[in-house]
């Protein structure tokens, strides 16, 4: 039989697989899984993470990165010291090490390294750079479900994430990737508020992104800084300061204390806040 008189089977076919109720297209297929959900065959839950998981290919990483402005990092020339209240006040697991500024990533520190060489060193004047696990790098172009193969492949938990130019813009984690499939992963340090700005809290004081806006701030620790002259914390601190703030460095402002805890040579990074006692 000739391709000319073979030219109805595809359409045949397509007709056989509609009229059988078989989803021919995504769209076509969300529809059964809502009716589907209708019946009560899928609850809210399972549907939602169905579509999620059907939308994942669709996205690309620059789309749920962490920007550059908010990654926490440390740098090579840290001391042990000067390492640990980072890694202990951020609450992360994974820290980019950079040499200098944030476009060198040399590698990747992991805290569990860290607490073991630690542990079995005891000494803190060992040359912590040779824990640096190597660092991936990753296009901001990737789509996110070839992204997950290759993180379930690697091991890898984090990637750096580059533009054309190799410029480091953002990093991604795979719990970020996670996230889109079955929504936010809160473990406890999380907190709710602030766009995860709030990194930790306890009864007297938190950690907080310096890029945490001032209106949220307030809204979140009841107090009354001035949201006007500007729009983070951060820019707060280092007008009180008059300069770049560097890391040890502290302001009073209205019934709080705030503490540098990270910063690079642009701008602070982590801040310590600390609640006033009443008078």
């Amino acid at each position: 039989m000739s391709n000319r008189q073979q030219w109805w089977r595809p359409v045949i076919s397509r007709l056989w697989l509609f009229l059988r109720g078989v989803p021919l297209s995504r769209e076509q297929l969300f529809n059964v899984l809502r009716q589907a959900h209708h019946r009560e065959l899928l609850d809210d839950d399972t549907l939602l993470m169905m579509e999620r998981v059907a939308a994942v290919s669709d996205l690309q990483v620059d789309q749920v990165m962490v920007a550059r402005a908010q990654m926490v990092t440390v740098d090579s020339s840290q001391t042990l010291d000067e390492l640990l209240p980072v890694i202990i006040e951020s609450a992360h697991s994974r820290f980019p090490v950079t040499g200098g500024d944030r476009d060198t990533v040399l590698g990747i520190l992991l805290a569990k390294d860290l607490l073991r060489h630690l542990r079995e060193n005891g000494d803190h004047n060992l040359p912590w750079e040779r824990l640096l696990r190597p660092a991936v790098f990753i296009p901001e172009s990737k789509r996110l479900n070839v992204l997950l193969q290759e993180f379930r492949a690697s091991r890898n938990h984090m990637a750096i994430v580059v533009d054309e130019y190799g410029g480091v813009v953002g990093l991604i984690t795979i719990e970020d990737v996670l996230e889109q499939i079955v929504g936010d992963i809160e473990d406890e340090h999380d907190v709710d508020e602030g766009a995860g700005m709030v990194l930790r809290r306890g009864t007297d004081y938190c950690v907080v992104k310096a890029m945490m806006p001032i209106s949220s701030f307030n809204q979140i620790f009841d107090t009354a800084l001035n949201p006007l002259e500007f729009d983070t914390l951060g820019g707060l601190v280092t007008s009180e300061l008059g300069h770049l703030p560097a890391r040890g460095e502290s302001v009073d402002l209205p019934g709080i204390h705030v503490e540098v805890l990270s910063a690079d040579s642009r701008l602070p990074r982590l801040l310590r806040v600390t609640r006033k006692p009443l008078p």
